[in-house]
């Protein structure tokens, strides 16, 4: 899921207690191919990290106040997103068939063991492994000339832009949003797949799975997380767009960070 080493994999730890989120990123330090991207306090917070970070692995207390962890994986399910893996931690042994049922990938009793938890990297490990696609072989690939106008419905109308002057598009539910410089709006297209296909690859970026930006109307780098960054748009809103860590490389190679 990103350029860095193979092995490492990338990792969220959510509790409500704090003593319990130190004691686990303890515990972690000692497996060098884990690395904690981010850490939350509930599950508002876990959800916000998951869209936005992007880990392969999300270490979820599963009794939080609010919205627990059970009910962050259902969300997450509702959205349609591409879910981690999931490890749940808990005192309370009665939710572990709940947590299979969702398809955790293990679930853990506190206070964790350390050879549990080495058990749990081991198996996430080999999942991520298995999950990734073998290389391709090189084949010419030809893309369809990119156009230079788009459709934005906004306020019951169809208003047909330069294509240069749409500044982000985004994707919720199933339907995108473009943002131009003096509208924004729906777009007929169904997909951000399908849209960036349609436009030219060397302006228009995926910066993450749900956002495609016009580099050049990028306003600001704003370091966030451990070693990833957040995008400033030029729109009337400046809006902060995260960069996934599978992008953060050509992020640092366009600006020279």
């Amino acid at each position: 899921m990103g350029e860095r080493a193979a092995a490492t994999i990338t990792t969220i730890v959510v509790d409500d207690e704090k003593l319990a989120r130190d004691e686990l990123g303890f515990l972690l330090r000692d497996f060098p191919e884990v690395e904690v991207i981010a850490t939350g306090s509930n599950g508002l917070e876990a959800l916000d990290l998951i869209e936005k970070l992007e880990p392969e692995v999300v270490f979820l207390d599963v009794h939080m106040p609010g919205l627990d962890g059970v009910g962050v994986v259902r969300r997450l399910r509702e959205k349609g997103l591409r879910l981690p893996h999931f490890i749940f931690v808990t005192a309370y042994d009665q939710y572990a068939v709940e947590a299979f049922r969702l398809e955790a990938m293990d679930y853990l009793l506190k206070p964790v063991d350390k050879g549990r938890l080495a058990e749990s990297i081991e198996r996430a490990r080999r999942a991520i492994q298995d999950s990734k696609p073998p290389e391709p072989a090189a084949v010419p690939v030809s893309h369809p000339a990119p156009r230079t106008k788009l459709l934005i419905r906004a306020n019951s109308r169809n208003f047909i832009v330069d294509a240069n002057d749409v500044i982000y598009a985004t994707i919720d539910n199933g339907l995108i949003t473009l943002v131009s410089t003096n509208l924004e709006g729906d777009s007929n297209y169904r997909t951000i797949e399908d849209l960036q296909a349609n436009l030219d690859r060397d302006t228009f970026w995926r910066v993450h799975r749900s956002y495609l930006v016009n580099i050049n109307r990028i306003k600001e780098v704003i370091p966030w997380f451990k070693s990833s960054y957040q995008i400033r748009m030029d729109d009337r809103k400046r809006t902060e767009i995260p960069v996934s860590r599978v992008q953060t490389r050509r992020l640092r190679e366009l600006f020279k960070l």
